[in-house]
């Protein structure tokens, strides 16, 4: 099924509320809501608009964390929509670092343009994050990032992400009002897609050539993303979020957007003939909780896509907490309130004040085995194929994007797609040219029939660039993997994930096997990079999140660990046992 529509792009207007008390209900995660008392007083906005930009009101400041300091002492957006960024750029860093105003600049406000000081191990350099919806991107979007990555030699490199879009790395802040200018003549933005802002929308990576999809996500997520940006030109009504926030909408019955991790999910589902979506919310992963989205009991048509975003990011916006950073995305406020009570708070700051429940005709086929996009299928578009090709960690270099681009355009339509798990996929190539692509050279780097264990494997940036990050991540796990593979051999794919530290951007509470950074004791009781390993996380329609297997294992100890697993618990045969079998 696919479909196309038009919706404004509206405001939707906060309700007040009565004095005193009413009831709500509260959400656990597997029971239904009970019922609790909340107080009128918690149902008032946090918040208020002063000069066209969200602060939070003079009486909510008692107890905030520090970020939410930095945002009341200089709006971040400023730095964007009233060109602050031309002012910044021209100092040096020891200029900056003299002042905590524009130390906190860099170092914090920055990330609302997508800027990210690398201080810890790229002093005076950043990584930039793009907006990239649906993970569609284009020939001359990448040739235009590559020219960005090469200037800056070994420092320069770009990254796809777990969140389906580019991070470029080596940035120079002197470059960078000519870099946001580059961006936009290409129609990229890198606005509002770091700290409290809403994260790139996530769709089907095959969406629009897939024979088998439910709907074509890249025209909703689109259209989320404008709203969210105000068309790439900042919209400070979503840019004071208590904490980030995650979209996707659902196009086929794999899940690749991974639904159950978003703070909203879209999932398609029919009403008395009319084409819409059920709504999941609360979806997270943080350094101290981790929790699946739940239900919200609504549907909305396709149309009302956008008011729905825009009415959940209002609510938390006005009511979400800014205290303890650990404690403020969205699925805290829901379990304060409770669904009902949540929900009651979405439908205030609809347009109409009306929100339809959930539908029973969910389109998603929870029987679905999940497919491999690797190599070559034939799209729905008669003649034409896609390839789906492997990215190792995700991680290219200036002339691998510059190949990328020119196998887009000398093969396909000049148009890339972009995975949550880091890979890439070439769309609309006329099957008479599949041989001669599949003979590139690029693509012995970047195989379209990767080892099994190579396939699922994600890491995060790791300790190379980021601060955060307890151990390096990316060589690192394709050489325990390269080992392992040497050692066992396993018939269906693993998805391994690697994390620098727990604030979890590899995601490895949804991995099989998961591995997450840690200081760690060898056996001389010396200090040494480890990890805490998780296990049987799933996604899916049966998505469940993974648990700690075994704490604070020294990464030199790790790879007879993975074997171990793979022959108990994945069906791994021992490359040994399989040559006596055959002697």
């Amino acid at each position: 099924m696919s479909s196309s529509f038009s919706a404004p792009f509206l405001s939707p207007p906060v309700a007040s509320g009565r004095r005193g008390w009413r009831r709500v209900g509260v959400a656990p995660v597997t029971t239904a809501p009970s019922e609790v008392a909340v107080e009128e007083s918690r149902l008032e906005s946090r918040v208020e608009e002063r000069d066209g930009y969200w602060v939070v009101k003079e009486k909510f400041r008692e107890g905030i964390n520090p970020q939410e300091k930095v945002k009341i002492e200089k709006e971040p957006m400023k730095l964007f929509m009233e060109n602050g960024i031309e002012e910044v750029s021209k100092l040096s860093m020891e200029e900056i670092d003299a002042s905590k105003l524009s130390k906190d600049d860099i170092d914090v406000r920055l990330k609302w343009l997508g800027l990210f000081h690398r201080r810890k191990h790229q002093y005076g350099r950043f990584m930039m994050r793009l907006k990239l919806p649906n993970g569609v991107t284009t020939s001359e979007q990448t040739r235009y990032l590559a020219t960005v990555i090469r200037k800056y030699g070994k420092d320069g490199c770009a990254d796809v992400t777990t969140r389906q879009n580019w991070q470029i790395r080596g940035v120079l802040l002197s470059d960078v009002p000519d870099i946001l200018k580059g961006l936009s003549q290409v129609g990229l933005t890198s606005l509002q897609s770091g700290m409290d802002n809403v994260r790139n929308p996530v769709g089907n990576p095959l969406a629009g050539i897939d024979p088998e999809e439910i709907i074509d996500t890249r025209p909703y997520n689109n259209l989320l993303s404008q709203f969210i940006t105000g068309n790439s030109l900042g919209n400070p009504a979503f840019t004071n979020l208590p904490r980030k926030w995650n979209v996707c909408v659902i196009g086929s019955h794999d899940l690749y957007e991974h639904p159950h991790i978003n703070d909203l999910a879209y999932m398609p589902a029919t009403k008395n003939g009319r084409m819409g979506f059920n709504v999941l919310v609360g979806g997270f992963f943080s350094a101290k909780r981790c929790a699946e989205a739940v239900p919200l009991d609504a549907w909305v048509p396709e149309e009302d896509i956008v008011p729905l975003c825009g009415a959940i990011l209002e609510a938390f916006r006005d009511l979400g907490t800014r205290g303890n950073r650990q404690k403020c995305r969205m699925m805290w406020l829901i379990d304060e309130l409770g669904i009902e009570g949540f929900r009651a708070e979405v439908v205030k700051r609809m347009p109409r004040q009306e929100l339809e429940r959930a539908s029973s005709e969910d389109l998603v086929n929870k029987q679905w085995e999940r497919r491999d996009y690797f190599g070559v299928h034939p799209q729905k578009q008669e003649g034409l194929s896609f390839v789906g090709i492997h990215i190792p960690v995700g991680r290219v270099q200036a002339d691998d994007m510059d190949e990328l681009a020119r196998l887009a355009d000398e093969y396909g339509t000049g148009e890339l797609r972009l995975t949550v798990e880091q890979n890439i996929i070439i769309p609309n190539i006329q099957n008479s040219k599949l041989e001669a692509l599949l003979k590139e050279s690029l693509l012995q780097k970047f195989s379209p029939e990767p080892p099994i264990l190579m396939k699922g494997l994600v890491a995060c940036t790791g300790n190379q660039f980021c601060g955060q990050a307890i151990i390096e991540t990316k060589a690192r796990a394709l050489k325990v993997t390269e080992e392992v593979q040497r050692r066992v051999t396993v018939t269906r794919p693993v998805r391994m994930h690697w994390t620098g530290c727990p604030n979890t951007c590899g995601q490895v509470q949804v991995a099989d096997i998961g591995f997450m950074g840690c200081m760690a004791r060898d056996e001389n009781k010396k200090p040494v990079e480890g990890v805490d390993v998780f296990l049987g996380g799933r996604i899916g329609s049966d998505s469940h999140l993974g648990d700690v297997y075994k704490k604070a294992v020294p990464c030199k100890d790790l790879v007879p660990l993975v074997v171990d697993i793979l022959v108990q618990h994945f069906g791994a045969v021992p490359r040994e046992r399989e040559e006596e079998e055959e002697d």
